[in-house]
C-alpha cells in the first residue's frame, strides 16, 4: 500500500480549507494546510468579511450620535479622521482570529506548510516558500480551497492609492473626502454604505438598473432608498468609459451619466476563482469557461482523490457555505459518517447599512413554483425597539402559504438583520409558519417583533393559520381568533 506524508492536504487555508483540515484532523487524520500568506484565515479573515465588517462596526459606532440623537451632545464627524485610526479594531480582530485558527491547528496537530502551492499530479503538491526553496508534499487527498480575488480589468488604472479594489481599500491610510464606488454588488454596495456612514460623499455607479437585482424588488428599492437617506448617491444604468488619475484625485467619464471626481475610486466589480497557476490541468481538474472548478455534491472533483470548496466551485461563495462545503468535503474523503450534505435552506447576509439578510424563496420564486403566496410586512414605524435604536429603515418582509400559513421565505432590512434571520430559518426548516409566530410570546421591546406582527399582516391578508393541537389542560391562556377582528389587530 502506498504512503503519504498526509491523510490530506489543503491547498488554502480561507474557510473551507481550515474548517476541512479541522475536521479530518479530529476524526484522528493527518493533515496539512498550505497557505502563502503570512496568516491563516484567507481572504475571509485578512482582506475580505472579517476586516470589512469590523470597519462597519466601527463606522456605526461613529456615527451613532447622528442616528440615535441625544440632545445637547453633537455629533463631530468624521471628516480628517484617520482610517488607520478607525481600522484599529480590524486589526485588533483579525489578530484574535489567526490566534484562534492556529491555537486549532496546534490542539488538532494540523501541520501550517507557509509557500505557494502547484499540483504536480493528482497526489502531489510542490510548495515554493518566500525564499525561493521548493519542497513537494504527497496526501491521499487533497483539497483546492485558493479561493478568490477581486477582478482587475486591464483599462482599469489601478495604483493603491487613488484607484483600488476590494483588498486595497482597506490598505488606505485616510478616509477620502469623496468616493466613487463602481459596482452595484454586494461588496460595493457594503463598502458604500459604510464609507457613507464614516462621512465621505459617497457615488455608486452601478451599470445595472438596480442594486443587488437578485434581492427582491421591493427590499432592493427599500435599501438604495435607505442608503440614499443616509448619503450614497446612486447611479443606475451608468458604466465608467475612462477613468483617469490625475495628482491628487481620479476623473471618470461615463457613457450614459454625469463625469464624476473623486479622492479615491473603488473598482468592486466581481470577484475571480483563485485557479491560475494553480496545476489543475497535471492533476486533471476540470473548470468552467470562469475558471470555476466543477464538482459534484460532495466537492469532488473531476480527479477522483482531489476535492476543491469555497469561492472556488462558484456560488453561493459566502464564508458560511464554505465552511460547510470544507467540512462536507473532508467526510466524503475519508467515508466519516457525520456531515454528509450542505443544508438545503441556507441564509445570506448583505453587510449594508442598514444590513439585509433572506432565506428561504423571494415571493416571484413562490409564484413561480406555482404557489398561491401571501407578503407579510412589518416595519420600524410598528417596532419601538428599532426607533429606540434610530433604525428607521428596518422591515420584516415574509413570505407564507397562503392555503397553510407555512413560511416559505423571509427577508430583514436594518442593522441586526443578519442576526434576526435565524429565527425565519429555523421556522423554515421546521415547516412552521403564522401559527408559531403568533403563539410565541417575544420579549418587549424587541427587533424579532416584527416577524410576529408580519405573520398578523399576512393573517388579515386572508393567509391560513394552522396551529398545533395544544393540551387545554397545560394552557391557561386564551388562543388568538382569527374570526375576532379586534384580536387581528392587537
Amino acid at each position: 500500500m502506498a504512503t503519504y506524508d498526509f491523510d490530506l492536504v489543503c491547498l488554502g487555508c480561507g474557510p473551507a480549507g481550515e474548517k476541512a483540515a479541522t475536521q479530518a484532523a479530529w476524526f484522528g487524520r493527518r493533515v496539512a494546510v498550505i497557505e502563502r500568506a503570512s496568516h491563516p484565515g484567507g481572504s475571509m479573515v485578512n482582506t475580505g468579511t472579517v476586516p470589512s465588517k469590523a470597519l462597519r462596526e466601527t463606522a456605526l459606532v461613529c456615527s451613532s450620535l447622528h442616528r440615535c440623537p441625544v440632545p445637547g451632545v453633537a455629533f463631530p464627524g468624521a471628516s480628517g479622521v484617520s482610517l488607520t485610526r478607525l481600522m484599529a479594531q480590524r486589526h485588533h480582530v483579525e489578530q484574535q482570529e489567526h490566534d484562534r485558527i492556529e491555537s486549532a491547528f496546534d490542539r488538532l496537530g494540523v501541520t501550517i506548510i507557509a509557500g505557494a502551492g502547484r499540483l504536480l499530479d493528482a497526489r502531489t503538491i510542490a510548495v515554493r516558500t518566500a525564499c525561493g526553496i521548493e519542497r513537494c508534499v504527497t496526501a491521499r487527498f487533497i483539497l483546492i480551497a485558493t479561493g478568490s480575488r477581486p477582478t482587475r480589468p486591464a483599462h482599469v488604472p489601478f495604483d493603491e492609492q487613488r484607484v483600488v479594489d476590494a483588498d486595497g481599500v482597506l490598505r488606505l491610510h485616510e478616509l477620502p473626502a469623496t468616493l466613487c464606488v463602481v459596482g452595484g454588488g454586494v461588496i460595493g454596495c457594503e463598502y458604500a454604505s459604510i464609507f457613507a456612514e464614516l462621512g465621505s460623499a459617497v457615488t455608486l455607479v452601478n451599470g445595472g438598473s438596480r442594486i443587488l437585482p437578485f434581492l427582491d424588488p421591493e427590499v432592493g428599492d427599500h435599501l438604495a432608498a435607505a442608503m440614499e437617506d443616509r448619503g450614497v448617491r446612486i447611479l443606475n444604468g451608468v458604466r465608467p468609459r475612462t477613468i483617469t488619475t490625475r495628482r491628487s484625485s481620479v476623473h471618470v467619464e461615463t457613457g450614459t451619466g454625469p463625469a464624476i471626481t473623486c479622492d479615491v475610486l473603488l473598482w468592486a466589480a466581481g470577484r475571480s476563482p483563485g485557479t491560475e497557476s494553480i496545476g489543475l490541468e497535471q492533476a486533471g481538474v476540470a473548470t468552467d469557461a470562469s475558471g470555476r472548478i466543477l464538482v459534484d455534491e460532495d466537492g469532488r472533483t473531476s480527479s477522483p482523490t482531489i476535492f476543491a470548496a469555497g469561492d472556488v466551485v462558484g456560488a453561493p461563495a459566502l464564508a458560511s457555505t464554505s465552511m460547510e462545503q470544507g467540512r462536507i468535503a473532508a467526510c466524503h474523503m475519508f467515508g466519516i459518517p457525520f456531515k454528509r450534505r450542505l443544508a438545503q435552506t441556507v441564509p445570506s447576509g448583505i453587510y449594508t447599512i442598514p444590513g439585509v439578510s433572506t432565506v428561504g424563496l423571494t415571493g416571484a420564486e413562490a409564484r413561480q413554483r406555482g404557489l398561491d403566496v401571501v407578503t407579510g410586512r412589518s416595519d420600524a414605524a410598528r417596532n419601538v425597539r428599532a426607533r429606540m435604536l434610530g433604525d428607521r429603515h428596518s422591515l420584516a418582509q415574509c413570505i407564507f402559504d397562503r392555503a397553510t400559513g407555512r413560511l416559505l421565505g423571509a427577508t430583514l432590512v436594518g442593522d441586526h438583520a443578519t442576526e434576526l434571520i435565524h429565527t425565519p430559518l429555523f421556522l423554515i426548516v421546521g415547516g412552521g409558519g403564522i401559527a408559531d409566530l403568533i403563539e410565541a410570546c417575544f420579549n418587549y421591546p424587541s427587533l424579532s417583533e416584527m416577524l410576529k406582527y408580519a405573520a398578523y399582516d399576512a393573517l388579515q391578508q386572508g393567509a391560513a393559520m394552522r396551529p398545533a393541537p395544544v393540551d387545554p389542560a397545560s394552557c391557561t391562556r386564551p388562543g388568538v381568533d382569527a374570526s375576532d377582528p379586534d384580536q387581528l389587530a392587537a
